[in-house]
């Protein structure tokens, strides 16, 4: 059942991640409305997160098959980016939606 819940979180995680790379290359392509789909799926992460103390729920279900509590005890990163994935990709999601934001505002001046 671990693997499945590491499998799971893993696959989770890229999607999130993929969406937040997704939105500057969307703001340099433009496409706006994408932009805006790619930071939603993240807030709805990020709001599921702020509900769960900052931990992701598979956390919290993969803590009932280990007594392992590594970092990444519950999905396939490295231990360090498990570590610092919220620092990481939290300055990767904030500075794409700066860079849309500004590349939209120069588009309508």
């Amino acid at each position: 059942m671990l693997t499945a819940i590491k499998i799971a979180h893993t696959i989770a995680w890229a999607i999130f991640v993929t969406c937040i790379l997704a939105i500057p290359v969307a703001a340099l392509r433009d496409d706006y409305r994408l932009v805006v789909g790619f930071a939603a799926v993240v807030a709805a992460e990020v709001c599921v997160l702020i509900i769960t103390s900052w931990r992701c729920p598979l956390t919290y279900l993969a803590a009932r098959y280990t007594k392992d509590r590594r970092d990444n005890f519950d999905i396939y990163l490295p231990e360090w980016l498990a570590r610092h994935n919220k620092l990481i990709f939290g300055v990767l999601y904030a500075a794409g939606l700066a860079f849309a934001l500004a590349r939209w505002a120069s588009t309508r001046a």
